[in-house]
């Protein structure tokens, strides 16, 4: 595992995700972290929770092990429809998506407007896949964790044919999962392949599929007893543990074509196509509530709770995309325009069987109480069929060498079984000062809502689509350095209209579906990465003060930190390398979260934490192969504590820090 830090040698200069990916991050007015496929590999990490320890301004957000992703950005949780991108289209993030794959992970924070359609106002989320290499590549990666876990991947690439004019990259992976979570045992397996054809010098043709399969039962969340918050539980209980409990199943198949073709030296346009079709079968024995008490947020005071059967089998989600782009330059009276436009068309099908969400019986916080299944379907679930069309136009204008303004403005047009028309428009100044770039903005994201018509709640405004709700963000930076050091700082705030829906589905006691005031977050992100002789070092800190506002159907909420969001987050890590021992190197890593709340109103929060990290790692070359080698342990300390207190479908929960794990790589490139 080598160090967890950025270092300017490693890091793609341009992202992607920015909308501006011509442009150096550097100078693009807006925050952005970019995780390499070299740190996933050093880090361990198989899921994209794994990668919070590389930015402190994203955490955790009901990231159940054995289940997809929920990730929060600047304290707002990242819809899974539309904050997910790969290769730069839409995806749904419904699903596993494995890291073995990924060229990077480029993340995006903030308002959204112009990068995507609709979105939660945290940020976004692009997978890079690999791609074919210039040099031919031969690496065998093997891997162990305690209780047995096991890996095996190999990542081939390389060019052929005349001038080398086509390349590959081919990834496969197979991993038996046997983490120390209890009744969590499973299996995954990755299959994809990268290619690529120049097809003249100005056309360039690249071609990949993915294929994967993960099968695992999840681990369920503990909640809050009664009013009380318990201490934290033994991280390995999982009380997903029926003896008539199915693993869940995922499988994905994705893939993009993309067509790039210069026109001159100033201008080139490019094509591109994608498709995602995910497959699911979720099955949960699921702690949800207490009848008993009249409490169904939570569990009973003793310590027992309802244990449902929740049975949902073969999902089928599918999301085909289509984009068109045409990026140039134009000088006019001594200005530069860098203009880019396009089109983007993407469609959602969705398909779901009637499910099972039924009471077996009671269960007991310990994990021995074992009652009867109850795997009637009869629940049903509306199957999504959507349509979305976005143009989108952006110029950078370089007025000189220093100051450059940046414009840029999405519309975008929904059908959604209802029709909605959005525009949302960006603008910013940055200005060089010698090494640094100072910079301010101000965007805006948007969402669009329905009332539920779930005849349930009987709400008097049912499928009523309502006015789209634009969030609105301010944001001032500053970032500088050089190939030693680098250092970023950002202040911003982000308005964003907030609806009942939540207070609704909990408490049954709305008439109407409705705007209920806002969400206000203002924070400071500052991060610094350090490079000196043996020793590279990471930081990063986010203080965060995020408050509601407005609320009339929960006005006990106003004023008061949103649930699970912490104000204060810290990452660190060193790496130090040892002359006596040339190819070894130490390394530790440290990460601090904030106390943050379990109830909206404030009355119930959980301890700050902090975890610690280290590993060894050792590079020698035997023969023909540069190997690595590596010993890491996650946990060091194997600290106790509640990771996170989401509040997800209604109930309270409450998640608890993974063990103290140990972890031995073996790496071989030829």
């Amino acid at each position: 595992m080598r160090p967890l830090v950025i270092t300017p040698a490693e890091v793609p200069a341009a992202a992607d995700v920015t909308g501006f990916g011509d442009f150096p991050r550097k100078e693009v007015p807006v925050s952005t972290t970019v995780i390499t496929g070299q740190e996933i590999d050093d880090s361990g990490a198989r899921r994209l929770a794994d990668l919070t320890r590389f930015d402190s301004s994203v955490s955790d957000a009901y990231n159940a092990p054995g289940y997809w992703d929920f990730l929060s950005i600047r304290g707002f949780t990242l819809n899974n429809q539309f904050n997910y991108r790969r290769e730069g289209l839409p995806i749904n993030a419904e699903t596993t998506i494995p890291l073995d794959n990924k060229e990077r992970i480029e993340v995006l924070k903030g308002t959204s407007g112009i990068q995507a359609g609709t979105s939660a106002p945290g940020g976004l989320v692009n997978y890079v896949v690999k791609r074919p290499t210039a040099r031919p590549l031969r690496e065998v990666r093997l891997e162990a964790s305690q209780r047995g876990s096991l890996l095996g991947a190999v990542d081939l690439g390389g060019r052929f044919g005349v001038d080398d004019a086509f390349g590959y990259r081919l990834n496969a992976a197979q991993e038996r999962l046997r983490p120390l979570v209890r009744n969590t045992d499973g299996e995954r397996s990755l299959l994809a392949l990268a290619a690529d054809w120049r097809a003249s010098r100005d056309a360039l043709v690249e071609a990949e599929i993915e294929w994967s399969r993960h099968g695992q039962p999840s681990q369920t969340g503990f909640s809050l007893l009664g009013n009380v918050l318990p201490g934290p539980v033994d991280p390995r209980l999982n009380l997903n543990n029926q003896p008539w409990l199915q693993r869940s199943q995922f499988d994905a198949l994705t893939g993009t074509l993309r067509f790039t073709q210069a026109l001159g030296s100033n201008w080139r346009w490019t094509a591109q196509l994608g498709t995602q079709r995910l497959e699911t079968d979720d099955f949960t024995a699921f702690p949800f509530g207490c009848s008993a008490e009249g409490n169904f947020d939570r569990f009973c005071s003793d310590g027992t709770f309802d244990y449902y059967d929740f049975r949902s089998q073969d999902e089928r989600r599918r999301r085909d995309a289509a984009a068109g782009k045409l990026a140039g330059s134009v000088q006019a009276g001594g200005v530069t325009h860098e203009l880019s436009g396009g089109v983007l068309r993407h469609r959602t099908r969705d398909r779901f069987n009637p499910q099972a969400f039924n009471l077996a019986g009671t269960g007991t916080i310990d994990g021995l109480a074992v009652v009867p299944p109850s795997p009637v379907t009869g629940f049903i679930v509306p199957d999504r069929d959507e349509h979305t069309t976005e143009f989108h136009l952006q110029d950078a204008v370089r007025w000189n060498d220093r100051l450059t303004t940046w414009l840029g403005v999405r519309h975008t047009r929904l059908d959604r079984g209802y029709r909605q028309s959005l525009t949302t428009p960006w603008a910013a100044v940055s200005y060089k000062l010698g090494d640094q770039v100072a910079y301010g903005s101000w965007g805006e994201g948007v969402e669009s809502w329905q009332v539920t018509t779930d005849p349930l709640f009987a709400l008097a405004n049912a499928g009523q689509v309502l006015p789209a709700a634009k969030s609105r963000q301010a944001e001032v930076g500053l970032r500088g350095g050089d190939a030693a050091l680098g250092w970023q700082v950002a202040l911003f705030q982000v308005r964003r209209p907030m609806t009942n829906f939540d207070f609704c589905t909990r408490t049954f006691a709305c008439a109407v579906g409705q705007y209920d005031g806002s969400a206000v977050h203002r924070g400071l992100e500052a991060s610094a990465q350090w490079t000196q002789g043996p020793w590279r070092l990471q930081g990063g800190a986010t203080l965060l003060r995020a408050r509601r506002e407005g609320s009339v159907y929960e006005p006990a909420t106003n004023g008061q930190q949103p649930v699970n969001v912490p104000e204060v987050v810290l990452r660190g890590s060193a790496a130090y390398r040892l002359a006596a021992v040339p190819g070894l190197e130490l390394q530790g890593h440290v990460s601090h979260e904030g106390s943050r709340p379990v109830l909206a109103d404030g009355s119930v929060s959980i301890p700050s934490w902090t975890r610690l990290d280290a590993a060894l790692r050792y590079e020698r070359r035997i023969g023909a192969a540069d190997t690595t080698w590596t010993v890491g342990v996650h946990n060091l300390l194997d600290r106790r504590y509640w990771r996170e207190s989401p509040t997800q479908f209604a109930h309270v929960y409450l998640y608890p820090g993974a063990p103290r794990t140990l972890r031995v790589s073996f790496a071989a490139a030829f």
